[in-house]
């Protein structure tokens, strides 16, 4: 059972254990007690006896035994001059004649001096040999029967010798019960290391060994027979499960990091939404606002860069518990092949597709069309008098899309952002334009306008880098049909998304709230409710309209009617979806407040700078018709495109 751990060290080790009580000081006091037992029967054979002993413990088995020999005429019942002239006769090379006295010594008294004595040299007759396995197995009983006797001077061969014997029968309870006993007792023993390196072993408690084997070497172990041990494959799997656990350390760190980070924005959720209820609604921006700001930038930022210091943990864990899986199968001896080759494939093909997401590129195409200046004058001159009302630089580019977006974005180079000079761009969704009043209009776009004042569209490529490679890679885990529960990768890429979209979302709530206080600082918190409510009405109303029409033209058979030109029937469903989007409440995971609580924000706004104006958006193009036939053009190109 142990052999494979210990066979070369036989050679060394072998006849060390039965020396070593000769080797070791006497204990004075118990050898006068030896002494004062002779000299009650022989008085005369005593000095013998300790000059004999002085010899043996010198080497000078010759003359020990001369001495030995003088006293066992003398006393010849006496069992410690017995057992003293047969281990100086097994020394000297005279095994037989020494076996026999030793023999003679156990029967007068099976004391455990007797006993380990004879076993010592049934077991290891000599240096570097070995007995038979009889005599193995009977040294072995008699040192089980001097195991609870009480000893004169036990250094700990007692326990050693029996470890040794168990380990060639084995006996692995005993050998366990052994080193226990001399791990307890005699730490300062090369042998209890190399013991106990074995018990680990055996335990399967790599490491343990690994480090017991290098204690026994540093005691006096011969290298190279701790090598071999080493070599075994000890010193491999304590390797494995030295950086295994190295491992799962610093996945815990990062586990607690995540822990850090979803509890840092559910911090920062609540301390903003206590200082958007707090601030004064009439500064545009306190102090309190600018540090959420700051504060929420670093955060993010630091969101970002974890999400790709987490992919090696997960490939780590990814790659780990198929390995795990896959080793415990092995062990069990019981190999379900096709659970194995699934797992190693999907780790495979989870850990190319992780790595890959990082490398594709995704083209972003702006969306629609731009608009040009002669197309919509009036639309043109309003964004810039709004601009300069704002006190920002105006858009250089209005893009007219066919739904219902109202968004600006900005375009260029990082370093363009930082110093402000990229290209502002205003999407302009036509779907909402209908009935729309300027005066809800311009409060709309001051809105917007809010955002470049407060330069929130020159920073956010964190967030879009990291939220974009988190698409990519669910994306292609979706199409490798590697989405499944136990899919390690999948798991953290769901928690990871949750915890980073609190983040993110938490800071343009923050945003949304101070852009709307320009609007309705600048145009009145009225006009700013009136625009928006227009514009979530219109896209309902938008989508109910242009849905029924795609389907009934493709029934039909036939082209589009003009969509934003049919008119909107009276419909209980669709005042009962603008209602909920109106009254709904704000939750972690908006981009923007409830329109209700923007609404409830606002109207505490009292200034307002800019007087009412009237007029419609429509007003403000050249050629209603032509556009809104080519946006009903686009989307009659897309339906045809996707049947």
């Amino acid at each position: 059972m142990y052999s494979r751990f210990f066979i070369s060290l036989l050679l060394v080790l072998l006849f060390s254990f039965g020396v070593l009580a000769q080797q070791n000081q006497r204990n004075q006091e118990k050898e006068q007690l030896i002494w004062d037992e002779l000299a009650a029967t022989s008085p005369g054979a005593v000095e013998d006896f300790k000059a004999a002993t002085i010899a043996m413990d010198a080497g000078n088995y010759a003359e020990a035994v001369r001495l030995y020999e003088i006293v066992y005429k003398k006393a010849p019942e006496f069992d410690h001059g017995l057992r003293r002239l047969g281990t100086s006769l097994a020394l000297q090379g005279n095994l037989e004649s020494g076996l026999g006295f030793l023999e003679q010594a156990v029967d007068k008294r099976r004391s455990a001096e007797n006993l380990f004595s004879l076993a010592q040299f049934l077991s290891f007759p000599a240096d570097g040999k070995s007995g038979t396995r009889e005599q193995k197995w009977r040294a072995y009983s008699l040192l089980l029967e001097a195991e609870p006797l009480s000893k004169m001077n036990d250094q700990g061969e007692y326990d050693a010798m029996l470890a040794e014997l168990a380990i060639e029968l084995d006996q692995t309870d005993i050998f366990r019960r052994a080193t226990e006993k001399l791990k307890a007792n005699h730490p300062e023993l090369m042998q209890t290391h190399y013991y106990s390196a074995v018990l680990a072993a055996f335990d399967e408690k790599w490491v343990t060994a690994e480090n017991e084997i290098k204690k026994a070497e540093s005691m006096g172990l011969p290298h190279a027979a701790a090598q071999e041990f080493l070599d075994s494959g000890v010193q491999t799997r304590a390797r494995v499960w030295r950086y295994s656990g190295y491992g799962l350390i610093l996945v815990a760190i990062w586990i607690l990091g995540l822990v850090v980070l979803f509890l840092l924005g559910k911090l920062m959720s609540r301390k903003t939404l206590r200082s958007i209820e707090d601030a004064d609604p009439n500064a545009v921006t306190s102090n309190s606002d600018l540090s959420l700001r700051k504060w929420y930038r670093m955060l993010i930022n630091i969101g970002g860069v974890y999400y790709y210091l987490s992919i090696p943990f997960v490939i780590f864990l990814v790659v780990g518990f198929a390995a795990c899986v896959t080793y415990a199968a092995f062990a069990a001896g019981h190999v379900p092949i096709k659970l194995v080759i699934i797992l190693c494939v999907g780790a495979v093909v989870t850990v190319y597709k992780m790595i890959r997401s990082l490398f594709i590129k995704i083209d972003q195409e702006d969306p629609g069309r731009s608009l040009s200046y002669e197309e919509a004058q009036g639309l043109w001159d309003l964004a810039r008098k709004i601009a300069e009302t704002v006190d920002t630089r105006p858009v250089d580019e209005i893009r007219v899309t066919p739904g219902t977006d109202l968004a600006v974005y900005e375009s260029g180079s990082r370093r363009e952002k930082a110093k402000d000079e990229a290209r502002r761009i205003l999407i302009l969704g036509i779907g909402v334009l209908n009935d729309f009043q300027v005066s809800g209009f311009r409060a709309v776009l001051a809105h917007e306008y809010g955002h470049f004042s407060h330069r929130d569209t020159a920073g956010g490529d964190v967030a879009l880098r990291v939220n974009s490679d988190m698409m990519k890679f669910a994306h292609a885990m979706i199409l490798s049909r590697q989405n499944v529960w136990w899919n390690i990768a999948f798991q953290f890429l769901r928690i990871y998304h949750f915890i980073f979209r609190r983040i993110s979302h938490g800071a343009t709530r923050l945003q949304e709230v101070l852009a709307d206080r320009v609007a309705a600082a600048k145009f009145g918190a009225q006009a700013f409710e009136e625009g928006l409510r227009h514009v979530i009405r219109k896209s309902a109303e938008f989508k109910f309209v242009a849905s029924r029409e795609i389907n009934e033209s493709a029934n039909a058979k036939r082209a589009l009617q003009n969509l934003y030109e049919l008119s909107v029937t009276a419909n209980p469903d669709l005042e009962e979806a603008a209602e909920q989007i109106l009254n709904r409440k704000t939750t972690e995971d908006d981009t923007h407040p409830s329109p209700n609580d923007r609404f409830r924000f606002t109207r505490k706004i009292v200034s307002q700078s800019e007087p009412p104006i009237s007029g419609m958006v429509w007003d403000l193009f050249n050629d209603r018709a032509a556009l809104t036939l080519e946006m009903t053009s686009t989307i009659q190109s897309r339906v045809s495109g996707a049947a």
